[in-house]
C-alpha cells in the first residue's frame, strides 16, 4: 500500500485565507452576504424557531466531533441514510455555555422538540429522530457554500498562494465524499459565529431582520461599485466605509418586504425593528423603509471581522483537503 506524501508548500494558513478575504472583500461580499442570509433563512424556517435549529446541530456536531475523533467518515447519503443520531452524555449545561443561552431557555427548547417528536431523552442519551433529517439536510447550503470557497480559490490563484484550479461542482463533490468530517468544520465556523452576532444584537431574530436589511443595502453599494471599469477589489475597510456613508440608502426594504423573504411575521419585525432604531442599528427613511444606520455599524465591524477567523479556518480546512484528494 503506498503511503501519500503531503506537499506542505501546497498548503494553506488560516492567515493566508484571512487576509485574502480582507483584500477582496468588494468582490466578494457580496456572495458572503447573500450565503449567510440563506443560512439563516434555513435555520428559521426549519422550526420557525432559530433556537430550536440551534439546539439541533449542536447536538450533531457533537456527533460529528465523535466521529471525528474515532476516525469516522460518512459521505453525504451515507449519514443521511441512518434511521437516528444517538448523542451520549447529553448535558444542558454544556449546551448553553456553546449557545451562550440560559438554562431555562435551553431546557424550554429541549422539551419543545421533545415534544414536536424530533428528539428524545433517555436518562443521559438523547436520540434526533430521522424525521429531523429534512430540517437540517443541506442539500442548497453545500451549493451555497462550494460557490463561496471556490471564488475565495480564484482570489487565491490570482496571489499566487493556492496553486489547485477548481470549479464549484468539485468542491461540492468532496464535501459530499466527506460529509461528516467537512459539515463538522461547517458547524464549527456557524455556531459561534451566530452566536457571536446574537451577544450584539440580543436575540437571533434580530440579527436575521438586521442582516436582511443590511444584504439590501449591501446589494445596492454593489451595483455602484460594479459601474468602475476594471476596478480593483476594495479591501474590507474601504468596501465598508463605502456603505457606511450609505450609498444607495434611499432605497431600503419595507417591513412586508422583510417578511416576504424570511417568513418572519410582519408584527415581529416591526416590533424587533423598533429595538434596532432605538439603538442606532437601523433608521427608517421617508418612504418607510429600514436601512442601515451609519452611526453605529462601526460597532458592527469587530464582530465581523472575529467572523472572518472562523470563515477563514473552515475555508483554510477545505481547500488543503481539496489539495491531498
Amino acid at each position: 500500500m503506498s503511503i501519500q506524501e503531503i506537499d506542505f508548500s501546497k498548503t494553506l494558513s488560516d492567515q493566508q485565507v484571512y487576509d485574502t478575504i480582507m483584500g477582496n472583500y468588494s468582490d466578494l461580499s457580496k456572495e458572503w452576504i447573500f450565503h449567510q442570509w440563506n443560512w439563516m433563512n434555513s435555520v428559521y424556517w426549519s422550526f420557525k424557531d432559530h433556537y430550536k435549529y440551534m439546539v439541533v446541530i449542536s447536538l450533531i456536531e457533537k456527533t460529528l466531533q465523535f466521529y471525528d475523533q474515532m476516525q469516522i467518515q460518512y459521505s453525504y447519503d451515507e449519514y443521511y441514510a441512518k434511521s437516528y443520531q444517538q448523542i451520549e452524555k447529553f448535558s444542558i449545561t454544556e449546551l448553553c455555555e456553546k449557545l451562550n443561552l440560559p438554562k431555562e431557555t435551553v431546557r424550554r427548547k429541549v422539551l419543545e422538540l421533545e415534544k414536536d417528536g424530533v428528539i428524545s431523552r433517555s436518562k443521559k442519551k438523547i436520540i434526533i429522530d430521522r424525521k429531523a433529517f429534512p430540517f437540517v439536510k443541506p442539500e442548497n447550503q453545500i451549493k451555497f457554500s462550494s460557490k463561496y470557497i471556490y471564488l475565495v480559490s480564484q482570489a487565491l490563484n490570482k496571489d499566487k498562494l493556492y496553486s489547485k484550479k477548481l470549479d464549484p461542482q468539485m468542491i461540492e463533490i468532496i464535501i459530499k465524499k466527506r460529509f461528516s468530517l467537512c459539515w463538522r468544520w461547517f458547524y464549527r465556523m456557524q455556531i459561534p459565529l451566530i452566536i457571536g452576532y446574537q451577544k450584539f444584537m440580543q436575540d437571533l431574530t434580530t440579527f436575521h431582520i438586521w442582516g436582511t436589511v443590511t444584504m439590501n443595502q449591501v446589494l445596492n453599494v454593489s451595483k455602484h461599485l460594479e459601474t468602475a471599469d476594471d476596478k480593483p477589489p476594495l479591501d474590507h475597510f474601504t468596501t465598508s466605509d463605502i456603505l457606511i456613508k450609505n450609498l444607495g440608502a434611499n432605497t431600503g426594504i419595507s417591513a412586508m418586504s422583510i417578511s416576504d423573504m424570511t417568513k418572519i411575521p410582519r408584527a415581529t419585525i416591526i416590533r424587533k425593528c423598533k429595538y434596532l432604531i432605538k439603538n442606532d442599528l437601523l433608521k427608517i427613511n421617508d418612504k418607510k423603509q429600514y436601512v442601515l444606520s451609519s452611526t453605529n455599524f462601526k460597532k458592527i465591524l469587530p464582530y465581523q471581522t472575529e467572523a472572518f477567523k472562523y470563515k477563514a479556518k473552515f475555508i483554510r480546512k477545505i481547500l488543503n483537503l481539496l489539495v491531498i484528494s
